[in-house]
């Protein structure tokens, strides 16, 4: 469970408590909720550190990143890809790299969430099924110390549509959370870049 989710869940037994006639006090949701930063601040500090991306020059990252792409844009998963032609002991072009100096063990460490950092580059988009992240400033004025924090949401891309008339074009998807409720967000890569980020295992 990750601390997003945690998070969801404590504000869950919140509000049963209030329901069942047992509310907790302010000072115990506090005490909960600092203990909760506490486990993000510490999830956050290990995945930024262990981004396997990171170890790549940048001819490798850029010729790995193109063959993503590429295998994404036929609906076909990048990392079955790389596996099969070690299987077969196939040759994998651009990227036979990573076979011949990162091995198995490099790849097994790359999650989606790694890819964030570099997604400004473009090379990489949202498709449905995707699971990210999104941040309740999306839906409400949110403000760090402020009387409405951050907080961060699990949810699953149900709809991506991209449109665009001459020079401009922008993205729009459907997020389904796990209650079921559906919300639409609008320039998921122009505006709201910062609200949203791929869902970290």
């Amino acid at each position: 469970m990750s601390p997003d989710e945690i998070e969801v869940a404590l504000q869950v037994a919140f509000y049963r408590c209030d329901g069942a006639s047992c509310p907790l006090s302010d000072t115990q949701k506090e005490i909960l909720l600092q203990v909760l930063e506490q486990i993000k601040g510490s999830h956050t500090a290990v995945s930024d550190i262990a981004n396997p991306l990171d170890e790549l020059t940048p001819e490798e990252l850029q010729a790995f990143l193109e063959f993503v792409k590429a295998q994404e844009e036929q609906n076909r998963s990048w990392k079955a890809q790389l596996l099969n032609d070690w299987l077969h002991e196939n040759d994998s072009g651009a990227v036979q790299f990573i076979r011949d100096r990162y091995g198995l063990t490099w790849l097994n460490r790359v999650e989606p969430h790694h890819f964030d950092k570099y997604s400004e580059s473009d090379i990489l988009k949202l498709k449905v099924g995707d699971r990210i992240e999104v941040c309740n400033a999306l839906w409400e004025w949110v403000q760090d110390g402020g009387p409405c924090s951050p907080q961060w949401y699990s949810c699953i891309v149900t709809k991506v549509d991209e449109t665009g008339d001459g020079d401009y074009s922008s993205t729009n998807c459907i997020i389904r959370f796990n209650n079921g409720a559906e919300f639409e967000i609008q320039g998921m890569y122009e505006w709201n870049r910062f609200h949203w980020r791929r869902l970290q295992e």
